[in-house]
């Protein structure tokens, strides 16, 4: 199967016997979250429906790897309000959406049309390739695959100014493994809600989310990362800037 990521789109293109579409990390309800803290954002769910009805032409599926709702637990009135409505539009557009399970997505059958599947969190394999969000481990059949799929980490490149802080960039990882009984890769995908945030993965210290990024099988350090746009940046190892170090205020 052939894997390509969509230009300057947090989308991922499976090709083979089927055109199919791979999206991640909606958190539909993340902006009702933000405003409790004091953070007043618009909702990205139509900019999400727009962009993935403009990217449905030609495809046989669309495919979320976890993460759809961001309240846990509960739901929020927006994630009632927004995702049986946005689903709705999937399914007018695409033939087959489906849902892997991610730790966010607790009770989201009961915001579905009953024409989405949802598959456990353990992941859903097509042909050799494996997809899951990454909170949890993937099941044996995944690791027999020699190129798996995960989210779950909103992956961002940081630019730091010399002041220790700037800009971040969403960005895709292609992560070999060391051994040959894991797959060959794997790529991560970035989050298609832009107003989600999370640890640049060049910051020192900061580490990954989750079990299938934490495993000592992966060679991190020969990574490489990508931008939105293509551009190619090279190995984690030769992007890693050191974190932000705060000294300790005195007390008086």
């Amino acid at each position: 199967m052939n894997i390509t990521p969509v230009p300057d789109k947090a989308m991922l293109r499976i090709s083979g016997d089927e055109e199919i579409l791979v999206v991640a990390d909606l958190h539909i309800g993340l902006e009702a979250h933000l405003s409790w803290k004091g953070f007043h954002v618009p909702s990205q769910t139509e900019k999400m429906e727009r962009e993935l009805v403009e990217a449905s032409k030609g495809k046989d599926a669309l495919i979320i790897l976890g993460d759809v709702k961001h309240r846990v637990p509960g739901s929020t009135r927006q994630e009632h309000r927004e995702i049986p409505l946005f689903f709705q539009k999937m399914v007018d557009v695409y033939p087959r959406v489906e849902v892997v399970r991610g730790n966010h997505d607790g009770g989201l059958e009961d915001f579905l049309p009953a024409d989405v599947t949802v598959h456990p969190a353990s992941g859903l394999r097509l042909d050799d390739v494996g997809l899951l969000h990454g909170h949890t481990l993937p099941s044996k059949r995944l690791e027999l695959c020699s190129t798996l799929v995960c989210a779950h980490n909103h992956s961002r490149m940081s630019f730091m100014a010399p002041q220790g802080s700037g800009p971040t960039e969403p960005c895709w990882l292609r992560i070999p493994y060391r051994t040959e009984d894991m797959p060959k890769e794997l790529i991560v995908l970035p989050a298609l809600n832009p107003n989600l945030g999370g640890s640049p993965v060049n910051i020192e210290g900061e580490g990954f989310l989750g079990p299938v990024l934490n495993n000592p099988c992966l060679d991190v350090d020969a990574a490489l990362v990508y931008l939105l746009d293509g551009a190619a940046l090279g190995r984690l190892k030769d992007l890693r800037v050191p974190g932000k170090k705060y000294k300790k205020r005195k007390v008086l």
